[in-house]
């Protein structure tokens, strides 16, 4: 059996790779959510019902695309009105 020594510099090393590798899952993780969500994914991300839902496209507090019967949301705008939520 042999015996390996491991250094200080291989464990910066392998911090250093850790740290990269898990900050590409974190990029990959937020580049794949969708652009445009659908009503029902709204209403679950904002945790809201139906109807405010429906006042904030009344009021032009959220913009909506409508194709073909059905409403989309541009997640961006998602996060600007959960930023302005905080605010």
């Amino acid at each position: 059996m042999a015996i390996s020594i491991i250094t200080k510099e291989d464990l910066q090393q392998f911090k250093a790779e850790l740290l990269e590798a898990i900050e590409a899952l974190l990029k990959r993780n937020t580049t794949e959510q969708k652009l445009w969500l659908r009503t029902s994914e709204v209403k679950k991300l904002l945790s809201i019902s139906s109807g405010t839902l429906q006042n904030l496209r009344i009021n032009g507090t959220l913009s909506y695309s409508k194709i073909g019967g059905t409403l989309y949301y541009n997640y961006k705008d998602i996060e600007k009105l959960m930023k302005g939520f905080k605010d």
